[in-house]
């Protein structure tokens, strides 16, 4: 297996990789250039569906974006995100439709052994991260890795999303924990 097999498939993996240091390096190019755009510009995209795995209809990505990789990032349709949002796209990143992401958003799906002897190996593993519908994040929001928000959900501004929040209820906080149903 490739060391990129092993990052998709979520076991230990070598990000030190020729390889993967060379997807990492297409992907900050390919973010330069859309962060050099003339704002609301007839190419901004194009350029989005070339670098990310998938993009639904209507994607509004506000300039000052990063990714890892870019190919493991899925936006599904009318998907706004504000400035300078980060995605750690170890493992796939899947938006789902109708979500707005408010600005300084991270979503990190990178797992670094907790113990400093593995950790020094430089070995990771990676986890996905799921959004799903009808879900609005505030601003400075960072979800973890693993971490799936449910349908409906809204995500406090500055909030650490370190497990997983129920469909249609309002969390916040660090970590994230539910104040309130919205049914």
């Amino acid at each position: 297996m490739t060391e990129k097999e092993k990052m998709i498939n979520g076991l230990p993996y070598d990000p030190r990789d020729a390889e993967l240091a060379r997807l990492r390096k297409a992907s900050k190019t390919a973010c330069a250039a859309y962060n050099l755009l003339p704002p609301d510009s007839e190419g901004m995209e194009a350029a989005l569906k070339a670098m990310l795995g998938a993009v639904g209809k209507n994607p509004w990505i506000e300039q000052g974006f990063r990714a890892d990789y870019g190919f493991n990032i899925f936006l599904g349709d009318n998907v706004f995100i504000n400035y300078n949002c980060v995605m750690l796209d170890c493992a796939p990143v899947k938006i789902g439709d109708n979500v707005f992401i408010g600005p300084n958003c991270g979503f990190y799906t990178a797992v670094h052994p907790l113990k400093a002897a593995e950790r020094n190996t430089c070995f990771e593993t990676a986890k996905p991260i799921t959004v799903c519908d009808d879900v609005w994040l505030g601003g400075n929001v960072t979800v973890l890795p693993g971490v799936t928000i449910g349908k409906g959900a809204v995500i406090g501004a500055g909030s650490v999303v370190t497990k997983d929040v129920p469909p249609g209820c309002v969390a916040v906080g660090n970590p994230c924990a539910v104040i309130k149903e919205l049914l």
